[in-house]
């Protein structure tokens, strides 16, 4: 695929992270690039096609995605799924069945069963399974990326990640708002819609990926919604753990990360990073003045406000781009999506069991 060559592409799904995340960054690409070209959008809500036609008045607009993939045929290079959970299996295999490539928001799929099949499809189409892990992009998680790549903390040796948040996100009000507490359609609560972005975090940042989950969970609004609210994981690498904490009952919107290294220590709270790094000094030890740290702050804007992530989808589809360019099919970024699934398939049934930690495998033998 030449890099000049202008993708043409359909999206599957005019909810809320389509209409303010996705399409406002693919309008921005073509303004700015000019590489890629959204021609169609499917959504099974009229009210919703009507929004998806006064934000792309030349696209064509469907009723759902079978329609649309029987209409243009011959027409497209990729679909983007920015569906529910539920329905990004079938949509993917529908992609490609008709040779498309495949940007998929998370999670994955709903089950583990559905996650692979996904692989292997795209393996046996020989088309690219990209999926949407734009925390990736924030500009102050590159920072880590970046002071971990410089070697200032040293070895990474423990990390936290807690996501808090005051209500689940919720969707469209032409459509169903609460989607997302209903498991028929997300397939779980807040760890099957936030823990992809924290589990490929820990991947990323441990070096490594992990061997077992222990977890806990809760639902305190159990008459309204059959899905947890609240989330606790232990993941356990061969280099050290991670804990992870998410939320929909708390009283502030945030994150706060820490990343503990054999040298020193990042804290993110938000835009604000605190880069602590060890300084020996002539004592006998910490209490009488051996070590002291160096403590550098940092503000770096990341937009974590805006739910929809806009700014971040830049950076993403341009690794979609290349991968399907390059003939990556199921690359790092797929095979990680494969690993949150399991991840979360085996944290609930950690919660359902008693706590009890449950062992992870990774992808199935050959990719």
């Amino acid at each position: 695929m030449p890099n000049t060559k202008v993708l043409r592409g359909a999206v599957v799904g005019y909810g809320f992270i389509s209409g303010k995340g996705h399409i406002p960054a693919y309008l921005e690409r073509a303004r700015t690039v000019g590489d890629v070209e959204i021609v169609a959008i499917a959504d099974i809500c009229a009210a919703r096609r009507e929004e998806a036609q006064r934000a792309l008045p030349k696209a064509r607009i469907y009723p759902d995605h079978e329609t649309l993939l029987a209409a243009e045929k011959g027409k497209l290079d990729f679909i983007d799924i920015s569906t529910p959970p539920c329905d990004h299996a079938k949509i993917a295999h529908a992609a490609f069945d008709q040779g498309l490539h495949v940007l998929c928001e998370k999670p994955l799929a709903t089950t583990l069963e559905d996650a692979r099949s996904m692989l292997e499809h795209a393996r046996a189409a020989e088309r690219t399974l990209f999926p949407c892990h734009n925390y990736k992009h924030a500009p102050v998680v590159r920072t880590i990326r970046e002071i971990i790549d410089s070697g200032a903390i040293g070895k990474v040796r423990s990390i936290t990640l807690n996501t808090y948040r005051n209500t689940h996100a919720k969707g469209v009000t032409e459509w169903n708002t609460n989607w997302r507490r209903m498991n028929q359609y997300s397939g779980g609560g807040i760890a099957m819609d936030h823990g992809s972005h924290t589990f490929y975090l820990t991947f990323d940042w441990m070096g490594a990926y992990p061997t077992a989950v222990t977890a806990k969970m809760s639902n305190l609004e159990p008459e309204k919604y059959d899905t947890e609210d609240n989330f606790n994981a232990v993941l356990t690498f061969p280099n050290g753990l991670a804990s992870a904490h998410l939320t929909w009952t708390a009283g502030v919107r945030k994150v706060i990360y820490t990343v503990q290294g054999e040298k020193g220590a990042i804290t993110v709270d938000d835009d604000d990073l605190q880069l602590a790094v060890m300084e020996r000094t002539s004592g006998p030890d910490v209490a009488q003045g051996a070590v002291r740290w160096k403590v550098e702050k940092r503000s770096i804007a990341s937009d974590w406000m805006d739910a929809s992530h806009v700014s971040w989808f830049n950076s993403l589809f341009s690794q979609f781009r290349e991968a399907a360019q390059n003939r990556v099919f199921v690359g790092k970024e797929a095979l990680e999506s494969y690993r949150c699934i399991e991840l979360i398939m085996q944290a609930y049934r950690s919660a359902r069991e008693n706590c009890r930690e449950m062992p992870l495998q990774g992808p199935p033998a050959g990719y």
